[in-house]
């Protein structure tokens, strides 16, 4: 997603306006006195805002003039709901605004299918968080929103989790002095960590222990994963002897572990 070019959306983003404090409290109490003219300069003057928060997306492989035209709407929103009254920056309130749009623009053109009924609940969670932040300036919390849409905690965070948009391990998520941290860096592998690599090695030298046909026997059984039946057709002798065998093996194991 090509974010560095000059123009977009037929905007020359090189000659945006930038508005003083000045500027914007006198253009807003123009708005609210039903001032058009005052509230087209403020959207212009608050552009560069809408161009920050979609470099956020430069990977979501959108067309950047798309994204930029989402953000205004959700800009035009901020500003048509703003309160000058809560002594809060307007950029404060604005940005979660836009972001909030851009997202749902995204997970509307998501290309993986989630149920309506999972997407209808996950919308009211986020519309009930979005009413709740305007009214009291500050996130909600899961227990607050299940309360709110009447909807227990555990389906709301399926439902949220459902409509992620999916995010590549190679997105970088932090560059400094030329590393770049990776998604897939941050990401824990539950099967390789160092406990469960100590107790392989530990069962590993524990059926150092055993003869090679119990130790095959054991194989089959644990970490093939195969039944008793199946593992006596393969070694040739009854199910009895293999049980047997077995037992005597996990003994052995067993003392070895100790």
């Amino acid at each position: 997603m090509a974010l560095n070019k000059v123009e977009i959306c037929g905007v020359n983003t090189a000659k945006l306006p930038v508005l003083t404090s000045e500027e914007k409290e006198e253009l807003f109490h123009r708005i609210k006195d039903g001032d058009a003219a005052a509230r087209e300069r403020y959207i212009k003057g608050n552009l560069r805002l809408v161009l920050s928060v979609i470099r956020r997306f430069q990977n979501s492989n959108e067309n950047p003039d798309d994204l930029f035209q989402i953000g205004c709407i959700g800009l035009i929103k901020a500003i048509d709901n703003f309160d000058t009254s809560l002594q809060v920056k307007f950029s404060t309130y604005a940005v979660p605004m836009i972001v909030g749009e851009i997202r749902r623009y995204l997970r509307d053109n998501n290309s993986i299918r989630v149920s309506r009924s999972l997407r209808d609940i996950a919308y009211k969670a986020i519309y009930a968080k979005e009413n709740y932040v305007k009214q009291n300036l500050k996130e909600p919390t899961i227990t607050e929103i299940a309360k709110e849409i009447g909807i227990d905690k555990e389906t709301i965070v399926y439902a949220l989790d459902a409509i992620q948009n999916p995010v590549s391990l190679f997105e970088p998520v932090y560059t400094e002095g030329g590393d770049t941290l990776y998604v897939m860096d941050q990401i824990s592998d539950k099967k390789n960590k160092e406990e469960h690599w100590v107790e392989n090695l530990a069962l590993q030298e524990a059926m150092e222990h055993l003869g090679t046909r119990e130790r095959h026997i054991i194989n089959l059984r644990f970490f093939e994963g195969k039944t008793q039946m199946e593992v006596a057709e393969e070694v040739g002798i009854s199910q009895a002897q293999v049980s047997r065998l077995e037992k005597s093996a996990l003994k052995i194991m067993k003392n070895y572990l100790r």
